[in-house]
């Protein structure tokens, strides 16, 4: 008998996606390649970026909402009732606190459980982290099947919530298949041309989530700025230059500026034209339950320095230049002696290129597919 299964997806057709957005909307694209036999109602809210179609077995819903816990306490459980669904999938950590459908939740991680709601980031994020800590407590005991997405997260929930050590699975991310390093010299450099940037740079994702180290990347390149003769330029992904100047103020280095490059937010698509002319990739998170950023880099071909910590070791599998993310110094060393060694840089593409290859979302998909398949028999 076919299940009919309802996906959560509230967030997959705004513009500027994020990695849970992405992790959604690439395992239901693959889903909709290998299973004909189930039926999906995928819920989403509005928005302008209509990134997925409906096949003969899935079908979009599309729920109007305000503010986030509306959408998805009162709006998601009442559209899935009417949907007469079997079993639900949220994919993004929280979920309807009212159990009347079987539930499957994917867990990213739990850092808002670690420390105070309120530490660090803006107030969005704060707000968020303040709602994930009252809901998930909750939704990880009604659900049937907890998801995430590394062996680490697996055993930091299981920490935090040891009652739901049984329940729990780890089912990898993958890379998006144009992340490669196949891409024509012209495609390159009409994307560099696009965004101004220089010929030989280090690429940084600058989002603001404290997690995401800012502060002290900042802090070590300008360092590095200061001892080298012809400094390699950082661009920084998603970034804007007040922020930037109020650090460089911090640092004393107010002089550097014109050594960032700033492009604004960059379409997931246009990433791996830049990955694919990098020197490097800087992503020296505090805390990540996985990383995609680090997989979607080595395809590209491109040597990645990333953190001794959490799960990036973990992902980046004895491939990328691992630093202590907490050591301003070990982050400026990592930096120097990347951009001064290419004979290392090359020995972490042709590691990259490989590690790369054990991530796709088909696999993914495939993992989630067999967990809709074990509630079917239930």
């Amino acid at each position: 008998m076919a299940l009919r299964i309802g996906i959560e997806a509230q967030r997959i057709y705004r513009e500027k996606k994020h990695g849970m957005d992405f992790v959604a909307l690439e395992m239901i694209r693959n889903l909709q390649i290998i299973d004909k036999k189930n039926e999906y109602v995928i819920f989403v809210k509005p928005d302008i970026d209509k990134c997925l179609e409906e096949t003969s077995n899935f079908k979009i819903v599309e729920l109007k909402g305000t503010t986030y816990p509306y959408w998805e306490q009162i709006l998601l459980p009442a559209a899935a009732k009417a949907e007469k669904i079997d079993v639900l999938h949220c994919t993004s950590n929280t979920a309807p606190s009212q159990k009347k459908i079987p539930l499957i939740l994917t867990l990213h991680d739990v850092i808002y459980m670690e420390k105070s709601p309120w530490a660090g980031g803006s107030l969005y994020q704060k707000f968020g982290n303040m709602y994930r800590r009252m809901v998930v407590p909750g939704v990880v005991n009604n659900a049937s099947v907890v998801i995430t997405v590394s062996e680490f997260e697996k055993k930091v929930i299981e920490k935090q919530f040891p009652q739901i050590s049984n329940k729990l699975k780890v089912v990898y991310n993958g890379k998006s298949s144009y992340f490669h390093n196949d891409y024509s010299s012209n495609q390159v450099e009409e994307v560099l041309a696009t965004y101004n940037l220089p010929s030989e740079f280090i690429f940084f994702l600058g989002n603001t989530d404290p997690k995401k180290n800012l502060p002290r990347v900042i802090e070590a390149y300008t360092q590095y700025c200061r001892e080298v003769t012809n400094p390699l330029k950082m661009v920084i992904a998603d970034f804007n230059a007040s922020l930037l100047n109020s650090y460089l103020s911090r640092f004393n280095a107010v002089d550097l500026t014109n050594q960032f490059v700033l492009p604004g937010y960059v379409p997931n698509k246009k990433l791996p034209l830049i990955f694919n002319k990098a020197t490097f990739f800087l992503y020296p998170s505090l805390r990540e339950s996985f990383g995609i950023p680090i997989i979607e880099a080595m395809a590209c071909g491109t040597p990645v320095i990333t953190s001794n910590a959490a799960s990036m070791p973990e992902v980046s599998g004895g491939a990328a230049y691992l630093v202590d993310p907490k050591d301003v110094l070990s982050l400026k060393n990592g930096i120097t002696t990347l951009a001064n060694n290419k004979q290392i840089r090359d020995n972490l593409i042709d590691k990259g290129l490989k590690r790369a290859t054990t991530f796709n979302w088909l696999n993914t998909a495939k993992e989630v597919l067999e967990i809709y398949e074990e509630i079917k028999k239930q």
